[in-house]
C-alpha cells in the first residue's frame, strides 16, 4: 500500500497512470494539474492529491469533456473524488452487465449452430446492438494535433482562410501562446508550438501527414479559400474512391484536403 506522504516524479507518474509525460507537462503548463512540490533539483513531485485529481481529469476526458472545460468541472461538488468514483463504478457496472448479456447470447447462438439450428435475424440484431453499446463507450473520437512555429498566425490563418471555427489560445505567464485549438465541425484540432521533438513542416522541408476535412460543398469551399488567399495544390476533382475534393497548403506547409462524398 502507498504511504500517505509518497511522491512521484513525472516519469514515474506517467508509467503508473498511463498518461504520457508530454500530457502531464501540458496539464502543468495550462494549470490543470500542477505538482504539489518540487525537488531540490527542480523536478516535479506529485502527491496523493495530485493523483486523485489526475484520475478525475482522465475520467472527464473519457466522458468527452474538452480540456478548457475540465478545470471548471473539477471545482463542481459533483465531481469531487467520491462522486466521481461512484459515477465511474456505475458506468463499469453497466458495461459489465452488457458484457454478461452478450456472453450469454453468444453462448446460446454457438450452441444453436452446433445443433445445426438456424439463427433468426432478431438474435443477430440484439448481438449487434450490444456490441455497439460496448464500442460506443470505448472510443469517443479523435483529436488532431498540428505543430506550428507561430501559433497565433496559424490560428488566424486556419479560421480566416479555411473557415475553421476558432477555439481558445492559451498563454503562459510570459504571455507566450503555448496551445491553440480550432474546430472542423465537431472535430477538435490542437495547435502545438514547435520545440524539441516537434517541428513545423516549414522547418522540416516536408510533411509526414495531412488533415482531411468533410465539407458540404467542395466547390463553394474551394472558391472561398482561394479568394482568401489559400495556396491551392490540387484543384477540385472527383476521385475514384467516391469523393470530390481539393487540396491546399497552409502558411507553414501543412497539407489540407477538403472533400465531400459523391452522390
Amino acid at each position: 500500500m502507498t504511504t500517505p506522504d509518497a511522491t512521484w516524479k513525472v516519469g514515474a507518474l506517467a508509467r503508473a497512470s498511463g498518461v504520457s509525460v508530454r500530457a502531464l507537462h501540458y496539464y502543468d503548463e495550462i494549470g490543470l494539474l500542477r505538482p504539489s512540490a518540487r525537488s531540490a533539483g527542480g523536478h516535479r513531485l506529485y502527491e496523493g492529491a495530485d493523483v486523485a485529481r489526475l484520475y478525475r481529469i482522465s475520467l472527464l476526458r473519457r466522458l468527452g469533456f474538452p480540456l478548457d472545460q475540465i478545470a471548471a468541472v473539477l471545482e463542481h461538488p459533483e465531481w469531487q473524488l467520491g462522486p466521481a468514483i461512484d459515477h465511474h463504478l456505475t458506468d463499469a457496472r453497466r458495461r459489465a452487465a452488457i458484457t454478461a448479456s452478450l456472453v450469454t447470447r453468444l453462448a446460446t447462438m454457438s450452441a444453436a449452430l452446433a445443433r445445426r439450428d438456424n439463427l433468426v435475424p432478431e438474435q443477430l440484431f440484439s448481438t449487434l446492438e450490444e456490441m455497439t453499446m460496448l464500442d460506443s463507450t470505448a472510443i469517443r473520437g479523435t483529436t488532431g494535433l498540428l505543430v506550428y512555429d507561430d501559433l497565433p498566425a496559424a490560428h488566424e490563418y486556419l479560421t480566416q482562410v479555411f473557415g475553421l471555427t476558432a477555439g481558445p489560445l492559451e498563454r503562459d505567464a510570459n504571455d507566450r501562446v503555448i496551445h491553440g485549438e480550432v474546430r472542423a465541425g465537431d472535430q477538435v484540432i490542437w495547435l502545438h508550438p514547435a520545440g524539441p521533438g516537434y517541428r513545423s513542416p516549414r522547418s522540416l522541408g516536408g510533411v509526414t501527414s495531412m488533415t482531411v476535412v468533410n465539407v458540404d460543398d467542395v466547390d463553394a469551399h474551394y472558391a472561398r479559400s482561394r479568394a482568401a488567399g489559400a495556396e491551392i495544390i490540387e484543384e477540385p476533382g472527383n476521385q475514384r474512391y467516391g469523393v470530390r475534393e481539393y487540396g491546399a497548403r497552409d502558411l507553414e506547409g501543412q497539407l489540407w484536403y477538403f472533400h465531400a462524398p459523391l452522390d
